[in-house]
This record gives C-alpha cells, sequence and structure tokens, in this order.
C-alpha cells in the first residue's frame, strides 16, 4: 500500500498546493493521502474570532475541492474539516474517496485552560465508539485525532479489528517533538501496526504566546520502529506498507493471542 502525508501550514481558501501536491501523488501511485489538523481551517484560536457563515462557506468549498479531487485521481483523502451545522462549530474528519465521502467526528477533544476544544466544539460527549475504519485495496485502515490516541479506550474498539495503519492528523506544538514520538512507537507497537502521522506546520501569535507547529509527520512501522519522518517545512512523503508485514508482527509477538486466552477480544 503507498500512502502519503502532505506536511502544510494553514491554507485557507487556496487550493492551489492541495491540487499541485495531489497530481505529483497520483503520479507516484498513490492509494491514501493524509493531512493534518487545521491546514483547511484556520487553527482553533483563530475560529472562535470568526463568524459561522465564514466557517461554513470555506468548510463548503474544501468538500467540493476534496471530492473533485478524490475523483479525478482515484485517490482517497483523509482531511480533518470544521464544519456547521444548524448554526453548531463541529470537529470532524473527513474521508474523500473516488466515489463516495464519510465523516468521522472526533469523540475526545483537547480541554486544557489555553486549549479548549470541547467548550469550543458542539462534538457530542457520550460513550466510545469504534473509530473509522476502512478498506482500499484490502488493506484495512483507521482514523482518530491525535489527542485521542493518548486514551485506550479508543484502542480497546480496535483490538480485534486486525488494523494494518492508523492515520493519525495532529496540531502538535510547543516542543512536544519527544513526547509524540514516543507515543506513536509505543502505540505501533503493542497494536502491531503501522502508525502514520501527519502533523501540520507554521505558526499561530496571541497576545500571551507563539505556538509553533513543527511537523515531523511520521511513519511508525508494526514493531514500533521510526520507518520514515519530515522536518518542518512543507514537504510531501510517500511511504510504503505492506499487510503481510502487520500480520508477521502480530504473530511474531503474540499480543492479542494472549488476550484471545482470556477472553478479552
Amino acid at each position: 500500500m503507498r500512502a502519503a502525508v502532505l506536511q502544510l501550514s494553514a491554507q485557507g481558501m487556496s487550493s492551489t498546493k492541495l491540487y499541485n501536491y495531489i497530481r505529483i501523488a497520483n503520479k507516484q501511485g498513490v492509494k491514501v493521502l493524509l493531512l493534518g489538523e487545521y491546514i483547511l481551517n484556520p487553527f482553533f484560536k483563530e475560529l472562535k474570532t470568526l463568524p459561522l457563515s465564514m466557517i461554513k462557506e470555506q468548510a463548503l468549498h474544501q468538500i467540493k475541492v476534496l471530492k473533485e479531487l478524490a475523483f479525478t485521481y482515484k485517490i482517497t483523502i483523509i482531511a480533518p474539516l470544521i464544519i456547521v451545522k444548524k448554526e453548531k462549530v463541529y470537529k470532524t474528519i473527513a474521508k474523500f474517496a473516488p466515489t463516495s465521502c464519510s465523516y468521522y467526528q472526533q469523540q475526545i477533544l483537547i480541554n486544557y485552560p489555553h486549549w479548549n476544544e470541547e467548550k469550543f466544539f458542539a462534538n457530542e460527549t457520550k460513550a466510545i465508539q469504534t473509530p473509522l475504519m476502512f478498506k482500499v485495496e484490502g488493506f484495512k485502515f483507521a482514523v482518530m485525532s491525535g489527542f485521542e490516541l493518548h486514551f485506550d479506550e479508543m484502542f480497546q474498539h480496535l483490538s480485534s479489528k486486525n488494523i494494518d495503519c492508523i492515520l493519525v492528523p495532529s496540531v502538535s506544538t510547543f516542543d512536544s517533538y519527544e513526547r509524540w514520538k514516543a507515543l506513536i512507537l509505543s502505540r505501533a507497537f503493542t497494536h502491531n501496526c503501522y502508525i502514520l502521522r501527519a502533523n501540520r506546520i507554521g505558526e499561530y501569535r496571541d497576545k500571551n504566546q507563539s505556538w509553533n507547529f513543527y511537523g515531523d509527520s511520521l511513519l511508525a512501522s508494526p514493531n514500533g520502529e521510526l520507518l520514515e519522518h519530515l522536518g518542518n517545512k512543507e514537504e510531501l512523503m510517500i511511504v510504503d506498507m505492506n499487510h503481510s508485514d502487520a500480520v508477521q508482527s502480530r504473530k511474531t509477538w503474540g499480543f492479542k493471542e494472549v488476550m484471545h486466552k482470556r477472553a478479552l477480544l
């Protein structure tokens, strides 16, 4: 399976870079393309200052563009999107396939005093459900947000699904590079699947501090190894993943077998 991460800063209403990079990805045989958070919409702090009409207009524009790109280039695009429904704002991750689209509403939102998405967005707080899953050419993907990667409960719903790769769009900042790398590699190893993480780049400044989004998009192997990673610049990372490697990793380490013996899966 050939996939790609497009590491960008916020693009606003511009679609030029999306068109250019997806055309390149298509020529290289990419089947799935992952974008980071707050690339197609302004960062959370900026969103809070915008009228609903502007947020809605931007979302509708990006949805139209991504549907067109997925259809034209026969590629599946995973893109975090802020959408407006009935005058309420929701944080979602959209999947644009060549002939269909679906939306995953983020289940667990960050809720710290300096960064409280849970308070701003209208996403429902309820029992954890199975994350978005789909297949492309027999290769099985799951999708969850960067913040959701912290929670064991998210993985409990995937443990019996034999996922080949978890796609993780993120918006990491504040020198959290080492923590994020450790978390991603650990999750990939303990669940014996690839994790492809797309982090945005760029900067947001408020009156108190500067938010530097440092990139470092990466691919972790089912054995918890760092296979590929980017720096802090605009880049397209193309990666190859093998279903057989994920299967072999599960057999080698036997973590699922231990759980099966105890009727936990």
